[in-house]
């Protein structure tokens, strides 16, 4: 397989913090459904546990992918992944929004502060964590990279 250049890493990025983004979302969604489904608070617990992990593991992903595939630089990759979350944030808080439109109790305005909030809460602290995961995965350098 052929190295990207950092023209095609340059193009790429942003369609995958999106796809990433929308993985987030629809984790976050289906183990919802599914914890709904369950009778049980173990099982509740236990899907909320596996949407944590199964995120997780995203997300560690994605860092390894921006780094070690795109070559992307530490800070460029904390905030790509920041991005990515914040995507993720921006789309459940979308859900949480039409949720509420179409329940029997009158939509509440201020749960449109959520399509605000949401994608700041989570990116600030992927973007912290990213940062220190990249900084830490900088020892797998790449030839000539400069960040």
């Amino acid at each position: 397989m052929e190295p990207m250049t950092v023209s095609d890493a340059g193009r790429r990025w942003l369609g995958i913090a999106i796809v990433v983004g929308a993985l987030y979302a629809v984790v976050g969604m289906a183990s919802t459904v599914l914890a709904g489904a369950v009778t049980s608070h173990a099982h509740v617990v236990w899907w909320r546990w596996a949407a944590f992990l199964v995120s997780g593991l995203v997300y560690v992903t994605h860092i390894a992918y921006e780094r070690f595939r795109l070559g992307q630089g530490v800070r460029s990759t904390a905030g790509h992944v920041a991005l990515g979350v914040a995507l993720g944030g921006f789309g459940l808080a979308l859900a949480a929004n039409i949720r509420e439109l179409a329940s029997a109790a009158a939509y509440r305005p201020r749960m449109a502060l959520a399509l605000v909030a949401w994608p700041l809460l989570t990116a600030v602290p992927a973007f912290v964590a990213a940062l220190a995961v990249a900084a830490v995965l900088r020892r797998g350098r790449i030839p000539g990279e400069l960040s």
